[in-house]
């Protein structure tokens, strides 16, 4: 319930914190557990997608290409994890978390002064 409110409001990183959730919790290996968090993941944009069209809060010329790009993505990054196995994907991860990180350090660091 929390990271679904959480995806709902803010958005980004809900699919890591799934992973976690999917790895802590339940034992699932990386693998496993970023597939299972993209197709939630999917799930939910859907509902937005689906929202904001009936209330025609979409800019298509945006949207558009953005959607095309997401799959293609998805599909090399599928293709590669699937090649790769799961000791490749728990390694990509932890480099973009620590990416993120390190990221948002920053960004706090040069706001403080």
């Amino acid at each position: 319930m929390t990271i679904g409110f959480y995806d709902g409001f803010f958005g980004p990183g809900t699919g890591s914190f799934l992973s976690f959730v999917f790895i802590g919790i339940f034992g699932f290996n990386f693998l496993t557990a970023s597939a299972s968090a993209k197709l939630i993941n999917f799930a939910t944009n859907l509902s937005a997608m689906l929202y904001f069209s009936f209330t025609n809060n979409i800019l298509y010329s945006l949207a558009i290409p953005m959607a095309v790009f997401n799959v293609l993505g998805s599909l090399a990054g599928t293709r590669l994890a699937i090649l790769k196995g799961g000791r490749f994907v728990r390694i990509v991860f932890l480099v973009v978390v620590a990416g993120m990180i390190l990221k948002l350090a920053y960004a706090t660091i040069r706001l403080s002064f």
